[in-house]
């Protein structure tokens, strides 16, 4: 199956927000592809596959600062080795900042999506630190904030919050309503919306009910992000707390 039939939502996405980065990523082999597959032990998850086809020797304008998503880096850590042979975790990115290195690993348990949750943690154990649902959500998530959210010239963000436990299924109707799609398929923690005029993204805790969602919402002016978020206030039982605006209101 050819990359772009993998994950037709997600290159979409990327796509359209980084026009030039079909021209810049660059994929990783086959053979680091098995190569890779035979240290997890296990069939990679359908996204993971994706990536790698389309990303993993080079994610292009797309890359994080301190993470590395390389196939051989991936396949270098293995074998020194500075992480243990895969069982349950998987680590995907090494950390290269010495001052705070927690790698982001797969973990095989929580496997949701054709994908799984990712965690951060130390090389050989420690604590864990869940990331999103799936690395699906973390890229989509982190790509619409920084290509969408934060370029748009006005921005604010704050809490979605539902005493009932579930802010997001609330939220959602009057999104649609408001002329916003999700361009990627997301679970309960985790929103990704854009519209004609304005990108919201949202996250809970993994840990937690997914009652409250911290958003970034992006848009031509305050007026207009006021008025979207007054219609979620209105039209559902979520409180609607605004912590910031960027720039600052007058």
């Amino acid at each position: 199956m050819r990359p772009q039939e993998l994950e037709p939502e997600i290159e979409e996405l990327l796509l359209r927000l980084m026009p030039d980065l079909a021209d810049r990523w660059k994929g990783a082999t086959e053979d680091e592809i098995e190569r890779l597959e035979t240290i997890a032990g296990r069939e990679l998850p359908r996204f993971y596959r994706w990536f790698l086809l389309r990303m993993g020797h080079d994610p292009g304008p797309m890359g994080y600062p301190t993470l590395d998503f390389a196939a051989p880096t991936i396949l270098s850590a293995y074998e020194k080795p500075l992480f243990p042979p895969a069982q349950r975790f998987f680590m995907i990115g090494y950390e290269t900042n010495d001052m705070m290195p927690l790698h982001l690993l797969y973990d095989f348990e929580r496997e949701a999506r054709d994908d799984a949750m990712v965690t951060k943690r130390l090389s050989m154990g420690g604590a864990i630190h869940d990331q999103f649902e799936t690395f699906r959500e973390m890229i989509a998530w982190g790509q619409v904030l920084t290509h969408h959210v934060t370029t748009a010239p006005v921005c604010c963000q704050g809490f979605l919050i539902d005493d009932q436990g579930d802010a997001l299924s609330k939220a959602h109707p009057v999104l649609e309503s408001l002329g916003f799609t999700a361009p990627v398929p997301t679970g309960s923690r985790c929103g990704v919306y854009e519209s004609d005029i304005a990108a919201l993204i949202t996250r809970a805790r993994t840990d937690e009910p997914p009652g409250r969602h911290y958003f970034y919402l992006g848009g031509p002016d305050a007026g207009r992000l006021r008025s979207i978020l007054g219609e979620v206030a209105a039209e559902t039982s979520l409180e609607v707390k605004i912590d910031e605006w960027t720039p600052p209101l007058r």
